[in-house]
């Protein structure tokens, strides 16, 4: 298998800078995430929300307007294989956001508990079915943004 070019010297290739989950309805989707107390970012339009988020970008764009921008026009694109997160510094912290969460208009797959791998979580639906975990990991320090790095592991796999 042949690698794509690196990115230019200043831009690492693990990055994403853009998340847009498809929405069957957009109106619907944009109340969900205001009520949840996301704020648009200007630039949204008619057409697509975008919300700048801790160094990326979550854009809401129309289910059916995704599958044809992506070239598959048409397509049944689906939900809840993929989890997006967001980390908490504590437990109660988890709890408030879920619950705003669940007023805005979310479905409670699994109320946030006591985790095997140690930390606190539980996981929501939005009015589209994209799923979100909500977590405090003792693990995984948040920064004073509420941005996440991972630890240096000197042990861990490599390569």
């Amino acid at each position: 298998m042949t690698l794509p070019p690196d990115p230019p010297a200043h831009l690492p290739r693990q990055r994403v800078t853009l998340i847009t989950p498809g929405v069957t309805d957009l109106d619907r989707a944009r109340a969900f995430y205001r009520d949840w107390g996301w704020q648009p970012h200007g630039s949204s339009t008619p057409e697509i929300s975008f919300y700048q988020m801790n160094g990326a970008i979550l854009a809401l764009f129309g289910r059916d307007a995704l599958a044809g921008d992506q070239g598959r026009a048409g397509a049944e694109l689906g939900t809840g294989a993929m989890t997006l997160a967001q980390n908490c510094p504590d437990k109660a912290q988890v709890d408030a956001v879920f619950d705003a969460a669940l007023t805005a208009g979310a479905a409670s797959l699994k109320r946030p508990e006591e985790v095997f791998w140690g930390g606190y979580s539980g996981y929501f639906a939005d009015p589209d079915g994209h799923v979100w975990e909500i977590a405090s990991n003792p693990f995984l320090p948040l920064d004073a943004t509420g941005g996440a790095t991972l630890p240096e592991q000197s042990d861990g796999m490599d390569g």
